[in-house]
This record gives structure tokens, sequence and C-alpha cells, in this order.
């Protein structure tokens, strides 16, 4: 009777271990979601480094930030793969764990010849976060989309951008802009969030988000980032 317990103990451990290994990412996956989230946080680093860059009480303002890092301008003029990029959320006076986004397009009105731009999105308000983490979003021209303002004492309530709910930016071979991204569709990475987290872009920045101690420490550096700009 001893014998049969300790062999249903020692079956019942290894399915518990098997399935915690089967949760777990695996090493190319997370890799690739390390990097993808440092290329991020440089990204942001050198912008808020700039003359020019992002004006601060915005991003004290904005409820989520947005890096599409290094995306590729003519993979969008031929209609394929753009880029790949980091969202977080602020959560309280920090920041969630950081969900995956893709983004592919054709129009984007800023062109100073290099062939790597990296993109920043100010998530600003529900209206924004909505359309943000909806299956398919693609940025139009009613306004609720506009170029962000540069510049550290830039303000915002410019015509076309005070109730703007997504603020949008980039940057290509060091110049930096407010930029307008008509045309451009977002949709979720959820292939990789789900191999970190096992949850969909909307579970991980909904409400309430995934905290950043929830993802492996590797990815929490873009909050850290933000949180030396963003107090």
């Amino acid at each position: 009777m001893r014998l049969r317990a300790i062999s249903i103990g020692i079956i019942l451990l290894l399915t518990v271990n098997a399935a915690v290994a089967q949760k777990q990412p695996s090493g190319k996956d997370l890799r690739d979601a390390v990097n993808k989230v440092a290329d991020a946080s440089t990204a942001f680093k050198q912008i808020m480094q700039a003359s020019d860059g992002i004006p601060r009480d915005l991003l004290r303002k904005a409820n989520a930030i947005v890096v599409f890092p290094g995306a590729k301008k003519a993979a969008f003029i031929v209609g394929g793969q753009g880029g790949s990029g980091v969202a977080i959320k602020r959560v309280g006076s920090g920041w969630s764990a950081p969900a995956f986004l893709d983004m592919t397009g054709a129009s984007f009105g800023f062109q100073v010849g290099g062939s790597k731009t990296d993109y920043i999105m100010l998530i600003m308000n529900d209206d924004g976060m909505r359309s943000l983490l909806s299956d398919k979003f693609e940025m139009g021209g009613e306004g609720s989309v506009a170029a962000g303002p540069v510049g550290r004492t830039a303000a915002a309530s410019t015509t076309g951008r005070l109730g703007a709910g997504i603020l949008t930016y980039a940057r290509s071979k060091g110049a930096f802009a407010g930029v307008s991204l008509k045309g451009v569709v977002i949709t979720p990475d959820n292939d990789r969030n789900r191999e970190i987290y096992e949850k969909t872009a909307k579970e991980i920045l909904g409400e309430p988000p995934l905290p950043a101690r929830d993802a492996p420490s590797a990815l929490r550096r873009l909050g850290e980032t933000l949180s030396t700009y963003v107090k």
C-alpha cells in the first residue's frame, strides 16, 4: 500500500513538472522577446536624449506607450511585414508587463531616406486603448490619431491634437518628428504573447493590466527605462 502511494506521488510530481515545463517559453522565443524589448528601450532612450524629444508632460499623461524599433520602410511599401514592437501600460506609478504587437502599412509621411525607422505611439485615453487592443486597428484620418508635438516644452493643445487618443512619432537617421501614420495597421502578436505569458495582448494590457513582476525579469527593461523619464 505504501509502495503504491509513493508511486502515485512520483507520477503526480512528474505530471506537474511536465506541465510547468510546457508553459515555459522556449529559449529562442524568450531571447527574441528580450531582444525586442531591449531594442525598444534603446530607441526610446535615444529619442528622449535628443534636444527635440517627446514633451515630458505628454509622457506623464499617457495611459500607455508603444515602441516599434527599427521598422523596415521598404517592407511597408510592398505591403509586407513592417515591424514588430512592444506596448506597456501605466500601472500606478509604474508600468505593466510588455505586450507584443505587429505593424504593417503603406503611408507614412516621414521620408528622410532611412531604411529603418523607430516609431513611438502615446496612448492618451481609453478610446486610444480600445483601438490599440482591437484585433485589427487601422489608423485613419478621423482625428483619433494625430502627429505628436516635439520639444521639451511643446504643448499638445493645438488643433487636431487636443482630443486625439493616440499621438505618433518617428525617428530615422537621427531626425525626429511627429508623423501621420494614416493607413498603418496594428495587430496583436498573440503567438508571441501566448508563448511568453499564455495571455493575449488584450489580457496583458486590459483591466487590470498584467503587473511587470509577472513578466520574466529580462522583459522589464522598457518599463525601467520609461520610469527614468516619466515620474
